[in-house]
């Protein structure tokens, strides 16, 4: 089991720790209502330095990138960042990813833990045809998520850099907390707002420091994953291996708008037809219409009682108040306002297919 940078940090702040992807994680602090609640009305911190980063460099690093990504990272600038996939050779998802142009011809790739041997391997085998420069950095590099609607007025001491002036998916190399060099990412898991934080490992305790400081006054609070993950199902973010994987289509997932057949991709042609065609199956949001809590496996089950489908992500939502979840049905199935029913144990709980984000803000 890997630590994270902080992990003593959490243990010390009475953290409940969980395996996740291999390291050892804060799951919740005091409650993942309360920790969900800071993050939708003030400011929380996570820290989520169990993500991997690859650094690709050199003339042919777009070129690679274009390859092994579904988005068109063509049209990235410096400072700018771009939610992407990695198409696999089958129709299904390597991983979803958040690729930043930090300089030309020098690039950050941003994966999810559990997949980051999995990722590496996959775009070296396609850079035998490139020779792009590859640095696995994801040891080195912490990161801290920022998030709530308080994130930029809590943490504008700690920079020079007018934070409300960095737009979505874009950021700063700039001063933060007391280093010279942070990356300041207007980007997160959250649908509430804030920013990412990417720093060294010797330097993320500083900075965990200096942001529940500066934060104290606006009630940050530290939150776990269980918070994020709740959080997350809010908006209807994806979490890959549960509503994505390597058998699940962009198309199926609604991921068609980070797939551009500007370019000559991985699996490019065979994507095409099914865009052509129209998949079979299509990830849907749903609302329970009755009580009960939806989770990851459950059966969808149409009126009679046959099975249509399957939850990929459910909760009890904190802001709704209400079960909600993500899942696999056949498009027919899709519309919105399209009754289907969560087999919750032995009854089959109706439920509403409803338009994302579930939290409307």
């Amino acid at each position: 089991m890997k630590n994270t940078a902080l992990t003593q940090t959490h243990e010390q702040l009475g953290a409940k720790m969980v395996p996740f992807a291999g390291y050892n994680m804060p799951v919740s602090y005091e409650g993942v209502t309360i920790e969900h609640e800071t993050v939708r009305n003030g400011v929380g911190v996570f820290d989520v330095s169990h993500m991997g980063e690859f650094l690709i460099s050199g003339p042919n690093a777009l070129a690679l990138i274009q390859k092994v990504t579904s988005n068109d990272a063509s049209k990235l600038t410096i400072g700018k960042a771009q939610y992407s996939c990695l198409p696999n050779e089958t129709g299904g998802i390597v991983d979803d990813l958040i690729v930043y142009k930090l300089k030309e011809e020098q690039y950050l790739l941003v994966v999810n833990a559990s997949n980051i041997a999995k990722d590496w391997e996959h775009i070296s085998n396609y850079n035998t045809a490139f020779n792009a420069e590859m640095r696995d950095i994801s040891e080195n590099y912490s990161l801290l998520a920022i998030q709530g609607p308080k994130a930029v007025e809590a943490m504008q001491s700690l920079t020079s850099v007018d934070l409300s002036a960095i737009k979505f998916y874009h950021f700063e190399v700039a001063d933060f907390a007391g280093l010279d060099h942070a990356i300041i990412s207007a980007t997160g898991y959250t649908g509430s707002g804030g920013f990412e934080i990417y720093c060294k490992n010797e330097e993320v305790k500083q900075v965990w420091d200096k942001v529940l400081e500066a934060g104290a006054d606006f009630g940050i609070k530290p939150v776990g994953l269980a918070a994020r993950d709740t959080l997350r199902l809010e908006m209807g973010y994806c979490l890959y291996g549960n509503d994505i994987n390597d058998t699940t289509s962009p198309f199926e997932a609604c991921l068609g708008w980070i797939t551009k057949f500007t370019k000559d991709f991985v699996n490019s042609e065979a994507l095409a037809d099914e865009k052509a065609r129209g998949p079979e199956r299509k990830l849907v949001a749903f609302e329970l219409d009755e009580r009960g809590i939806p989770r990851h496996d459950y059966d969808i089950v149409d009126g009679q009682g046959k099975k249509i489908g399957i939850v990929t992500s459910g909760t009890m939502s904190p802001s709704l108040g209400k079960g909600i979840g993500l899942g696999y049905v056949p498009v027919i199935f899709s519309e919105i306002g399209s009754k289907i029913n969560i087999q919750i144990r032995k009854k089959a709980v109706p439920a509403t297919i409803v338009k994302l984000p579930f939290y409307k803000g």
